[in-house]
């Protein structure tokens, strides 16, 4: 049976990843982004494209308004929308502080605002039973991310996760976070990953390599599946062991 699945950030990476991967079941998938061109370019076989910055309320809005009109409902919603703060324009002050309050605002803006408003937006079109939320996650919320903005609006994305899974139950909706480890082939690093850094990594894991967008992808496609029906509230992480337990 053919399912609607939302994907943001849809246009690259693990977004892109997870969207090749409901195509290829058959599914009818919608990629959202920042940037039309990404998301053409993806070409992703009968993929939906709608360019929006879903920090925006307005622009979020005209989101829920495509998908009442091309979809009607959603599935499953993954949220893979996000970066470190770099697509933000800089802090216009040498200010410390002001850097700090621009640092923390635009990754929580990227990360965890842009997660809400969508599931907010859409959250009276989840399939009832049987539909999916999931959130992307990081390592980094687990063990910091070096400024720790980008790193405390992933871990704010747990909390909203139980919340909602404990809300959407009663419906038949299961609510997810996939947290992974280092991930190559993504836009994350940009040029600022050198072999060094890669090296020490890679190092972390328990299984000698780094991830790649398809293994994230996987466990999105599991947790969307039947057989993930009865996990909810749920923090999976997919890194090669370099973090454990919690």
């Amino acid at each position: 049976m053919t399912r609607n699945i939302v994907i943001s950030g849809g246009g690259t990476g693990i977004g892109l990843a997870a969207a090749q991967a409901f195509a290829a079941d058959g599914d009818r998938v919608l990629l959202l982004g920042r940037r039309a061109e990404v998301l053409e370019k993806a070409a992703v076989p009968g993929a939906l494209t709608y360019a929006a910055d879903l920090s925006e309320p307005d622009q979020v809005r005209g989101v829920a308004r495509f998908v009442a009109r091309e979809l009607g409902t959603v599935d499953v919603l993954v949220h893979g929308a996000g970066g470190a703060g770099d697509p933000e324009p800089p802090a216009g002050s040498d200010d410390p502080l002001d850097r700090v309050a621009h640092d923390w605002t635009a990754n929580f803006r990227q990360n965890a605002l842009t997660a809400a408003l969508l599931t907010e937006a859409l959250r009276d079109r989840l399939a009832e039973p049987g539909g999916r939320v999931l959130f992307i996650s990081s390592i980094a919320a687990y063990r910091g991310s070096g400024s720790g903005a980008y790193a405390a609006a992933k871990a704010g994305l747990h909390p909203y996760a139980h919340d909602l899974a404990r809300q959407l139950g009663p419906h038949g909706i299961t609510v997810n976070v996939v947290a992974p480890g280092f991930v190559e082939d993504t836009e994350f690093f940009g040029d600022s990953m050198d072999e060094a850094r890669r090296a020490r990594l890679i190092a972390d894991t328990l299984t000698g390599r780094a991830g790649i967008p398809g293994d994230v992808a996987a466990t999105l496609h599991w947790l969307a599946s039947p057989g993930a029906g009865h996990v909810t509230s749920q923090v999976i992480q997919v890194n090669g062991g370099a973090e454990r337990g919690h």
